[in-house]
């Protein structure tokens, strides 16, 4: 008999069954016990739940019973874990990874699409997570922040009594218990942008040492793979010595690169608290030897630097107000003027396709009749220009490669028509990735004129957003040995090479708005 140790919570019970069956289905017999736990005291008694996760409050209860051998295994979420086990004890395996994301969960009165996450200004916002706090503060400064506390059904009726606008709360859980949300609107925060905690929508089951019985028994179960990358993640929550309280999202996933490796994939969203600008960072290596320490190193030597970054700058400019969180000095200079031209005539198509807010801007400030037609466009910063204009894309290209782009843009489209609202010297890279030229018809509705500016030598990054810019810059300045460069996209750091700047010195985001220029910044550091 295996008696598995659990809190007693319906998040928690459904975690204990789903091993009981795991188990159930090789062949042993399971039982279940129910320990209550400190931190299940303490949030009946209204601590803040930021205080109580990560550092033991919700496992220690259930640790004493393994090592007293009250029960066999005791079944935890991953992240509620400290990186550091009891001395006795061991993780003895991981589950698959559920969906790691998080979720906005709003009533339908505080849904605004033109609006970030598609949440409302001024909204009311439950949450006592540090990470979640720093995250959608740093997306989203005018939000009120509540902290929120209780099990999950708990803080679905909290939010059905119209306590918030919205709450946030793990995907992997909710899926779980399988919650009504109907009434609600549920916004999935991308992992790549809103990162997850280390080993969010992972089980793990921990055992005594020495019991090499069971030990074989959850190696026959355990997910490896996901092993592999949450032990990254947590590692670096480890290395900077933090609990969940700790405003630090580490996410992790894995695909097979061109040369059939295995390419690990790391976002990372740190803070030093939850009401300071978070840091974030992105990789990619097939080498995860020394990993954690080379993200936390990283993260450790970030200090202001000066940028320049070729657009004008605007209220609603996060890039500008995260640098200046971190005391980067930034100047913003479009090096370029952009002339709008006239659409005579709209011509009939399936399909409209933009590669650039600008575009956007030029096109429906002309008012056109787009009747039903769809809309591609490359990038979520387009994305987020459509919705300004009411406009949701049925086509969002994802990858700074723009050829790749084109040609998943061409197979969605198939034998349909495209319009392109263009720059008149666009250099119609997604356009050359249609095997039939002829139903993409360019429309140029602005044009571009070089303005170059002198920008100081001493400045340490160069952003460039488009090629036009990069050419322009290049009037009046050179490219100095100190200076690191990011180039939005693959046609903006051809232009540059072709200039003969040194390859060395420029990178490029890995996606196209301002949080990939964000990342790319702070990775030249």
């Amino acid at each position: 008999m295996i008696i598995i140790g659990t809190r007693g919570s319906d998040l928690a019970l459904w975690q204990a069954n789903f091993t009981k069956d795991l188990l159930e289905k090789k062949g042993h017999e399971v039982e279940i016990k129910i320990i209550e736990t400190k931190g299940d005291t303490s949030q009946q008694w209204n601590t803040s739940f930021d205080k109580l996760e990560g550092k033991g409050f919700f496992t220690k209860e259930l640790e004493e019973a393994l090592l007293n051998k009250t029960i066999d295994v005791a079944v935890h979420s991953h992240k509620d874990l400290p990186t550091e086990n009891p001395d006795g004890l061991i993780i003895a395996g991981v589950s698959s990874r559920e969906n790691p994301a998080d979720w906005l969960i709003m009533r339908d009165e505080a849904e605004d699409t033109s609006q970030k996450f598609n949440l409302k200004q001024g909204a009311k916002v439950g949450t006592s997570s540090a990470r979640r706090k720093s995250q959608l503060l740093s997306f989203r400064p005018d939000v009120e922040i509540t902290d929120l506390r209780g099990n999950v059904p708990t803080r679905i009726k909290k939010l059905k009594e119209g306590q918030y606008d919205a709450i946030i709360l793990a995907a992997a859980g909710l899926e779980r218990l399988d919650l009504d949300l109907s009434e609600f609107t549920v916004e999935q925060l991308e992992t790549s942008e809103f990162v997850p905690a280390p080993a969010q929508g992972v089980l793990a089951w921990q055992i005594r040492e020495d019991d090499y019985k069971l030990s074989d028994v959850f190696d026959a179960v355990c997910d490896y793979d996901v092993m592999i990358n949450i032990n990254i993640e947590r590692r670096v929550l480890n290395l900077l010595d933090g609990g969940c309280q700790l405003p630090l999202g580490v996410f992790c996933d894995t695909e097979m690169n061109d040369q059939d490796r295995k390419l690990f994939k790391v976002w990372v969203s740190a803070a030093d608290a939850w009401n300071t600008q978070v840091k974030q960072l992105y990789y990619e290596t097939t080498n995860t030897e020394d990993l954690p320490e080379k993200i936390v190193e990283h993260l450790q030597r970030i200090n202001k630097k000066s940028v320049f970054i070729s657009r004008d700058a605007h209220e609603n400019n996060s890039l500008n107000r995260w640098l200046g969180n971190l005391g980067f000095d930034v100047e913003c200079k479009s090096l370029i003027d952009l002339k709008k031209l006239t659409i005579k005539e709209l011509p009939k198509s399936d399909w409209l396709f933009f590669s650039s807010k600008h575009a956007v801007e030029f096109f429906f400030m002309q008012n056109p009749d787009i009747g039903n037609t769809k809309i591609g466009c490359i990038g979520k910063s387009t994305s987020q220009a459509l919705r300004e204009y009411g406009k949701r894309a049925d086509f969002i290209g994802q990858s700074t490669d723009t050829k790749l782009v084109g040609k998943q843009f061409a197979a969605r489209v198939g034998v349909g028509k495209v319009v392109f609202p263009i720059a008149r010297d666009s250099m119609r890279t997604i356009q050359w990735q249609f095997a039939k030229q002829q139903n993409c018809i360019d429309l140029p509705i602005y044009a571009t004129l070089k303005v170059p500016h002198e920008i100081a030598e001493t400045t340490d990054i160069l952003v460039f957003t488009s090629p036009s810019n990069a050419e322009s810059y290049l009037e009046k300045n050179k490219i100095h040995s100190h200076q690191k460069i990011v180039a939005m996209g693959d046609a903006t750091e051809k232009s540059l090479l072709k200039a003969k700047v040194n390859e060395s010195q420029i990178s490029t985001p890995h996606s196209f708005d301002d949080l990939g220029l964000y990342r790319a910044i702070l990775h030249t550091l």
